[in-house]
This record gives C-alpha cells, sequence and structure tokens, in this order.
C-alpha cells in the first residue's frame, strides 16, 4: 500500500517538476519531501498498528516454527529408519513428509497474506489523514511539490516534513481523511 502511494506521489511529482521549475515559476516554488511510510509507523495509530502487526507476527512464528520442528524430527525419524523400512514403507514416510512440507511452505504463504492484509487494513486509514494533511500543509504554507522521501535520491534535510506531519497526525490536526 505505501510503495504504491509512493510510486504515485513520485509520478505526480515528476509530471509536476516541468511546471514548478519552469521560468516564471522557478523563483517561487516550494517544495518538500515526507517520508510517507516512517511518518505512518511513528504516529501513535501506527505504532500501535505495528504492537498488533507483531503480535499477529508472533503467533505465526511460533506456529511455523512448532511445525517445522515436528518435520525436522520426521525426517531425522526417517532417516534413523530407512536401512530397516521396506522400500514401500520408506517410499510412504517419504512421501508423507514431502506432502506436510508443502502444506508448511503454503501455510507460510498464506502467513504472509494474512499479515499484509492486516497491514493494509491498519495502515490504509492511517494513510489516508496523513495525506489530507500533507494536502494542508502545501495549502497553507505554499508548497507546490511534496514528494515521497522514497522517491528521490537526495533532498536536503530542511526541506523534509515528516516530523512535522506526525505531529500534526498525532495531535489530531485531521486531515479530512476522517
Amino acid at each position: 500500500m505505501l510503495s504504491r502511494f509512493s510510486r504515485a506521489l513520485a509520478v505526480l511529482a515528476l509530471a509536476t517538476l516541468p511546471l514548478a521549475f519552469s521560468s516564471n515559476a522557478s523563483a517561487q516554488s516550494r517544495i518538500a519531501v515526507v517520508d510517507v511510510q516512517t511518518a505512518v509507523m511513528q504516529t501513535e495509530d501506527g505504532i500501535r498498528a505495528q504492537a498488533t502487526l507483531k503480535k499477529l507476527f508472533d503467533k505465526s512464528q511460533r506456529d511455523l516454527d512448532a511445525k517445522q520442528d515436528e518435520l525436522q524430527r520426521a525426517r531425522e525419524d526417517i532417516e534413523r529408519q530407512a536401512r530397516v523400512l521396506s522400500r514401500e514403507a520408506l517410499a510412504r514416510r517419504t512421501e508423507d513428509w514431502q506432502r506436510r512440507m508443502v502444506e508448511l511452505q503454503t501455510l507460510f504463504v498464506d502467513y504472509n497474506k494474512q499479515l499484509q492484509k492486516k497491514q493494509n487494513e491498519l495502515t490504509g486509514p492511517i494513510l489516508k489523514k496523513m495525506l489530507g494533511i500533507i494536502a494542508r500543509i502545501a495549502k497553507k504554507n505554499g508548497y507546490d511539490v511534496i514528494i515521497d522521501r522514497s522517491a528521490t535520491p537526495f533532498a536536503r534535510q530542511d526541506l523534509d516534513l515528516t516530523e512535522q506531519v506526525v505531529q500534526m497526525y498525532n495531535s489530531g490536526g485531521g486531515g479530512g481523511g476522517d
């Protein structure tokens, strides 16, 4: 979600740069940057979202670790008994182990999708409110362009409005995204 926004903001910024630097407007153009991802995660809501996501991640990780340990023990058991088992029994146990390994890999992918979905659910409203705040700052302070910091290889530190955006967000300086 944030990377999609970053790309959209970068495209918008690049599209408007020629206007900002035209010969008549170049002396008056105001440009700033905001590290949107960092700003989202530094808000009080973002910190709570991170805590929620960490709990979900930790629970998923414990589940995956337990299943992986179980598979490791099963593999070691198969290797120990390989000489005493019949070919058919060994093949059955190996196939069962491989099937369980595929299930574990599928579960890993499913957990990642769930975490991504939950992250989008939790950060989407924060991002929407933040974009409103950024628009308000731009209007109030006469900025022509505010670019996501990740979309530019260099920006002077004095052009970075990230802290101001976070402070406005946390103080309830709502940006019309509520």
